[in-house]
């Protein structure tokens, strides 16, 4: 194994949610060891997971997104970590506000970028949310009845549920191991008719202070039950946009803010530009869509002319 003493990186966060990204021409730039070396929070640099950004696949793209989680497995899809790609590029760009796609193993995303002074913010197209059923899963001699949904990657989505951190590290792995390919786990509280909370635990990664898919993820299952009482919403916090296409729906990710935390070399020495906001919880607020910021206009304006081309 290759001592990544000059890889150079940029950690990012999004609502608590952090990567390391690392611009590459290759996806085999580091291996599974090393990614787990660098996640880690005691020993190495300390992230969610790394982003490479690799050259784009298809044609107009700005770039790839091979997401990596904390244990070196690979999945289809981040939400947050594309938000944290996709300002990376801007920076690298030197945009003030603009939009392009980004290649993910999910298919592209189109994103959309306002930065200014005092930070920025990131919309992301996400596609169509597809249900895929539920399933029953017993806990303690208590049967739980999990919402499934894909955001391009997979979700296991229980409402109603009792937001214990505890319980929740303890019976994910063992759930997420009913799956092929493993899943997320979100227990959701609805706190008033049109607000959810929500509790999450990644696979690759252990629970986590914020996920995009996740969110976007609850907010259709929630749509799907006639949990919202109309069909365009925005999801604060993250802002997800929803707009209903036939059998799914289909989601913009709209979030408040997404922020480079510092960059450096691994092995070298750091340099913090901000510290890092974290919080245990993240909320989901719907409200009506009216006032959609000119991003989240974008995105939604964007699926609908996907929806009927």
């Amino acid at each position: 194994m290759t001592e990544l003493t000059n890889l150079r990186f940029a950690k990012y966060e999004g609502l608590g949610n952090d990567f390391l990204v690392v611009d590459a021409t290759s996806e085999t730039l580091v291996d599974t060891s090393q990614v787990i070396r660098l996640c880690d929070r005691h020993f190495g640099v300390g992230a969610d997971g790394v982003l490479l950004v690799t050259p784009p696949k298809s044609l107009g793209a700005r770039a790839t997104m091979v997401v990596l989680n904390a244990d070196g497995s690979r999945p289809e899809m981040c939400g947050n970590g594309l938000r944290c790609v996709a300002l990376h590029l801007a920076l690298q760009d030197r945009a003030q506000g603009v939009s392009f796609i980004v290649d993910t193993d999910a298919g592209p995303r189109l994103v959309a970028v306002e930065r200014s002074e005092s930070g920025a913010s990131v919309s992301v197209g996400m596609g169509r949310g597809q249900p895929e059923g539920e399933l029953g899963y017993e806990l303690g001699g208590a049967s739980l009845k999990f919402v499934l949904v894909s955001m391009g990657n997979p979700h296991a989505i229980r409402f109603d549920a009792e937001l214990d951190e505890r319980r929740l590290d303890e019976f994910a792995p063992a759930l997420s191991a009913q799956f092929p390919a493993g899943t997320n786990v979100e227990l959701v509280h609805q706190r008033v008719e049109r607000e959810l909370e929500v509790l999450v635990w990644e696979r690759g990664v252990g629970r986590t202070l914020a996920c995009g898919t996740g969110a976007c993820a609850v907010a259709v299952a929630a749509a799907r039950q006639g949990r919202t009482l109309i069909h365009r919403v925005i999801v604060t916090n993250f802002e997800a946009a929803l707009r209903v296409v036939r059998a799914g729906l289909a989601v913009s990710l709209v979030p408040r803010e997404v922020a480079e935390i510092y960059a450096g070399t691994y092995g070298l020495k750091i340099i913090p530009l901000v510290e890092p906001w974290a919080q245990r919880r993240f909320i989901i607020c719907f409200r009506d869509a009216r006032s959609l910021s000119p991003s989240a206009q974008l995105l939604v304006d964007h699926l609908a002319a996907q929806h009927h081309s």
